[in-house]
């Protein structure tokens, strides 16, 4: 299967890091559900990507945990101290992230040039000795060492805060 422009941005960004992943080609999904029946050969934790945004819309945030972790939007509101987060419009996702519904992706922030979303992740993941994504299509997912993640992380520029969700 070719690989599409917006993955290849992906991989490229990936080689000159330095950083190795597997990829893991597989039908087009759009939730989780969809996704868990291709997970058999896929080690690593499996990881669920909210775009948020508050109530003025003058902020945004990637919210990554893992895919069975239930996050509390209420509580994440007072731990970021916004008045109230919701799902951002699938416009905004494609205006910062430069991504599609079902697609999201830490691997977006390729596309952030002006480092305008800010990531939250789970604490738990930290445990984990690799995590997967998808590459930012969804037909295929990365799998990527957590301290390659991190590497990604601090490579985009954008704000990256470890909370307990």
């Amino acid at each position: 299967m070719p690989v599409a422009d917006v993955e290849r941005k992906v991989l490229e960004t990936l080689d000159k890091l330095g950083i190795a992943y597997g990829r893991h080609e597989h039908p087009p999904v759009a939730t989780v559900e969809e996704a868990e029946k291709y997970w058999g050969s896929i080690k690593g934790t499996h990881c669920k990507n909210l775009f948020l945004r508050n109530n003025r819309g003058n902020r945004h945030y990637l919210v990554i945990a893992a895919v069975d972790k239930s996050v509390d939007l209420k509580r994440l509101n007072a731990m970021l101290g916004e008045d109230r987060l919701s799902f951002a419009s699938p416009e905004r996702l494609m205006r910062w992230l430069g991504l599609e519904p079902g697609s999201v992706s830490p691997f977006g922030l390729v596309n952030d040039a002006t480092h305008q979303v800010d990531v939250i992740c789970d604490e738990a993941l930290r445990s984990s000795a690799g995590l997967g994504f998808h590459p930012n299509v969804n037909t295929a997912t990365l799998e990527i060492a957590l301290a390659d993640f991190e590497k990604f992380l601090a490579s985009c520029g954008n704000a990256v805060r470890w909370l307990k969700l």
